[in-house]
């Protein structure tokens, strides 16, 4: 019978595990704190006015830039890559899409949550019916949305604000940026062999593949 060859963490005893646990959390701590400082000074960037007059279609309205925040304060808005015509969804964006729960805590604080594709609405229904989700998606079909907010023919992540009925951009973010607020990401990256892609820095023999070619959408695993 094969065994697996998989390298494995040091086996120590229950205090030297302790003195080690105690010294990765001074660490861990000091990150928190520094998460903290950035948060605050992300708090205090400046914004910019949006005045263009962008169109957005949903599966149950159609509305400019305001009518996305839904009544709200704040937006938070996830370019979703998907591009008018075609034929594959992206799977790093369905996964971060997977990853978002309820957004009834969201709203308790005065914010909406939607997704925008430059894709038609005519695209986007039956794949959002395939993929279960709830989250409201909206089609930027037509306009530079995607494109004046930096996301392009990719993703990223755009945060809003509303002051009366103006609104005003606050925030932007892609790549990294995005891929620390995955749930599953986070939760890996506390596990010994963490996301098993090659880039991480992990032990010799840790099981590790390049990354993206591992992921499905989840109704293909």
């Amino acid at each position: 019978m094969e065994t697996d060859k998989t390298a494995l963490p040091q086996v120590v005893s229950e205090e030297e595990w302790l003195a080690a646990r105690e010294k990765l959390l001074v660490k861990e701590k000091e990150l928190t704190r520094a998460l903290d400082a950035l948060a605050a000074e992300r708090r205090r960037m400046p914004m910019v006015r949006i005045d263009k007059d962008y169109r957005f279609e949903g599966p149950d309205s159609t509305g400019n830039l305001l009518h996305l925040f839904d009544g709200r304060r704040q937006l938070i808005v996830y370019h979703f890559m998907m591009a008018p015509g075609s034929d594959r969804p992206c799977p790093g964006c369905s996964s971060f899409v997977d990853n978002i729960g309820l957004l009834a805590h969201l709203h308790a604080r005065d914010t909406t949550f939607v997704l925008v594709s430059p894709a038609p609405l005519s695209q986007i229904e039956p794949y959002r019916a395939r993929m279960g989700w709830t989250v409201p998606w909206f089609s930027s079909n037509g306009n530079d949305f995607n494109v004046d907010c930096g996301a392009g023919n990719g993703f990223g992540l755009s945060v809003f604000l509303r002051h009366d009925d103006k609104v005003f951009r606050t925030y932007y973010t892609t790549d990294r940026g995005v891929d620390r607020l995955r749930m599953d990401f986070n939760l890996l990256d506390l596990t010994p062999f963490g996301r098993q892609e090659n880039w991480e820095d992990s032990p010799e023999g840790w099981p590790q593949t390049p990354p993206y070619i591992w992921w499905r959408l989840h109704d293909e695993y």
